[in-house]
């Protein structure tokens, strides 16, 4: 697709049962099952139709004829001259032009109501939607986002993948998924997804320059998304803070990291698996404050609180304890999971 293409033109919505390409290929093979028709019924009948050229009607004179007369264009150079011929061309061939017509007609007026109708939901989908997701780049980091957010309840009409990859997009409708194709980076391409009322917006392409541009015209477009971003090189997380990103996510160091936690802990790293694999036994949350029996705030019961976050500072738990809850903190938990994987 050109980089000039419509808006309306990039977006895809999520694939319905009914692909109307099957539609139209059955329909065409069925209009040429009755060339076939015509034509084996003028063979069988061969010696009842006259040629201008005087020689005898053949498969390929059998073939034209039938194709000229299902586009009506009756040249009349083989003509059916006995009443035999002529019966059968009143009770078989003349159906058959018919149908082959209502085919065509048929056809034509499915793939228009079918783009019309597609036009017309992606501009209800451009005027309803708001407070969505935005994932710019389906690689195997934005499908694992995806799969996440749809594991934390968020609906898949929410989520909105823009990739270059007509292969992506592709998939991610298939997946249930609205899709967008285009460079991320080009404001026309974000406007299609509609950023500028995104809730959040996932930017996890192949490079860290396109990540910082990405993320730029994100802010842009809208400053008041939850940006999170994921950087390849740790001394380019400052370049993408600098960007706008709001969380930047260094998956070299994280990899490292849980890779040298391997080593020396392996029974730590189960724990982390189990917190980062969805529906296993424990997850994280981020949870409000309870009210205690005593009336003040307090942690949900069967959570285990692992920071406090006050505004936009993060406390640890047992400095907070001491000042006590407040009942407009936010606490990041680890709790048993309810879900199922």
């Amino acid at each position: 697709m050109s980089e000039d293409a419509r808006p309306l033109d990039r977006v895809r919505l999520a694939r319905r049962p009914h692909d109307p390409r099957r539609a139209v290929a059955r329909r065409v093979g069925f209009a040429l099952l009755l060339v076939v028709f015509i034509a084996v019924v003028v063979l069988v009948g061969r010696d009842g139709y006259t040629d201008v050229t005087g020689d005898p009607v053949g498969i390929i004179d059998a073939l034209y004829y039938a194709s000229v007369t299902v586009t009506t264009t009756g040249y009349g150079d083989i003509s059916a001259v006995t009443q035999a011929t002529r019966l059968a061309t009143v009770l078989l061939i003349t159906p058959a032009r018919i149908i082959f017509l209502i085919l065509v007609v048929g056809t034509t007026v499915e793939v228009l109501t079918e783009q019309y109708r597609q036009l017309l939901a992606v501009r209800r989908w451009r005027d309803d939607v708001q407070d969505h997701f935005v994932i710019c780049g389906f690689g195997a980091t934005g499908r694992s986002a995806a799969h996440a957010l749809l594991a934390d309840g968020v609906d898949p009409s929410a989520i909105v993948v823009v990739d270059s990859s007509t292969a992506a997009t592709e998939d991610a409708t298939e997946a249930g998924f609205t899709s967008v194709h285009g460079d991320a980076s080009r404001t026309a391409v974000l406007d299609a997804a509609a950023v500028s009322s995104a809730r959040s917006v996932i930017v996890t392409p192949n490079r860290d320059d396109t990540a910082v541009l990405i993320t730029l015209t994100v802010r842009e477009a809208n400053p008041s998304a939850h940006i999170v971003t994921a950087v390849r090189e740790r001394e380019n997380k400052h370049l993408l803070r600098q960007s706008g990103a709001d969380a930047v996510i260094d998956s070299s160091a994280a990899v490292g990291r849980l890779l040298g936690l391997a080593t020396q802990t392996p029974a730590a790293l189960g724990v982390i698996d189990d917190l980062l694999d969805v529906g296993t036994s424990l997850e994280l949350a981020e949870v409000a404050p309870v009210t205690a029996a005593d009336g003040h705030p307090a942690a949900p019961p069967g959570t285990q609180v692992l920071t406090v976050i006050r505004g936009h500072d993060r406390l640890p738990f047992t400095d907070a304890a001491t000042d006590r809850l407040r009942a407009d903190d936010r606490l990041l938990v680890v709790r048993a999971s309810d879900r199922e994987g």
